[in-house]
């Protein structure tokens, strides 16, 4: 299967993958046939790629990091929880049965993680999150469980502990829990934020933190992960504007999972980037935002170029990326469909890793190239 944006896709296109809504509930099966009338409210539904089954990615399967049953799971989880934690704000963390239920709501968060981190730690496969067509908005609790899983496999290249990866996974989950305090009308604003209301919306890493440090149940790293998840190595990050060492090792782990899950998430301002666009950003600022360690094994986590994605070659010829190279992420294996003069061709397969195609480089990344 390929992924084709909507505005290229036809009446009867077969989809290759189901489409879900924001609940996790089948919105449109895969196999379904596509008609006008489905294509416009996909549009209305704001979706603006699909995955497409026909002769020409016939055979391309598109590898899901995290079984949908298991994703739907750890959202709902990841719903309840952060809410139920919420509600201790206006406790004072003194109402016992308050303390209770958020003591439930934390064995929940442990346990839906231990199963992300047995899928993780078995498939031992590049993440690629864009695998699952979802009617998307812009929220706090999906965005956790995609910053759960970065950071939970970045969290393993870096060889740590049993231990520290489940903190770093409490951590990732809880990071944005101050946003529940932060006003809807904002975080979904379809537009630049004023100077005040982006003053306003920093104040949920300090809102986060007030919380989390009243919860026996938490250790004190996972409140700083919800605390510093914001800060840069140089100082430019809030709310405190720590700098190198002052920062906590896994907020540094998390700092990066959280850019690069915003990046390629949609948002009312803005459509997707493309997981190689979104790790090119964090170059950028690799050592002077983020630890040149955790952006180069971040690198090895992820699908730069998923399958199913249309490439251009740096010699004219374009194909769909059929699947990864393991060893050499950056370099995957593409099948051909047009030639140098845009002409189509019979589809063949190339290694991008292989020595024959060492000088071959992937120029452009984007769905509308055919």
């Amino acid at each position: 299967m390929r992924l084709v944006p909507l505005e290229r896709c036809e009446s009867k296109m077969m989809l290759g993958q189901s489409i879900y809504d924001g609940n996790g509930r089948v919105l449109l099966a895969k196999g379904t046939e596509l008609s006008d009338r489905l294509i416009q409210r996909l549009k209305k539904l704001h979706i603006y790629s699909v995955y497409i089954e026909d002769e020409l990615s016939q055979g391309i399967e598109i590898v899901e990091s995290v079984p949908e049953r298991l994703r739907i799971e750890a959202v709902n989880v990841i719903t309840d929880s952060l809410n139920t934690i919420a509600e201790l704000k206006d406790t004072s963390g003194s109402n016992l049965q308050g303390m209770m239920k958020t003591g439930r709501a934390i064995r929940s968060l442990q346990k839906v993680f231990k199963d992300l981190l047995s899928c993780l730690s078995e498939n031992r496969t590049v993440i690629n999150l864009l695998a699952t067509t979802k009617i998307h908005g812009n929220d706090i609790y999906q965005h956790s469980l995609n910053v759960t899983i970065y950071a939970c496999q970045l969290a393993i290249e870096n060889g740590l502990p049993l231990k520290n990866i489940e903190e770093i996974g409490l951590g990732a989950m809880l990071h944005d829990v101050g946003k529940v305090f932060i006003s809807h009308e904002v975080l979904n604003k379809p537009g630049k934020l004023t100077e005040e209301e982006y003053e306003y919306v920093k104040k949920h890493t300090e809102l986060g933190f007030d919380l989390l440090r009243k919860i026996h149940e938490i250790p004190m790293t996972v409140s700083h992960c919800a605390l510093q998840h914001h800060e840069k190595l140089d100082g430019t990050g809030y709310p405190r504007g720590l700098k190198e060492t002052e920062i906590h090792s896994y907020a540094k782990i998390i700092s990066v999972a959280d850019v690069f899950s915003a990046l390629t998430s949609h948002r009312a301002y803005r459509t997707p980037f493309l997981p190689h666009e979104a790790l090119e950003i964090l170059y950028a600022g690799s050592g002077s935002q983020f630890e040149s360690k955790q952006i180069q094994l971040f690198k090895g986590c992820i699908a730069i170029y998923p399958q199913g994605l249309t490439v251009k070659m740096n010699d004219g010829r374009i194909g769909i990326i059929s699947d990864y190279n393991f060893h050499s992420v950056g370099r995957p294996k593409v099948r051909i469909i047009r030639d140098e003069y845009n002409q189509k061709i019979v589809p063949y397969e190339i290694d991008l890793s292989s020595k024959e195609h060492l000088t071959l480089d992937i120029i452009e990344s984007d769905p509308l190239l055919y």
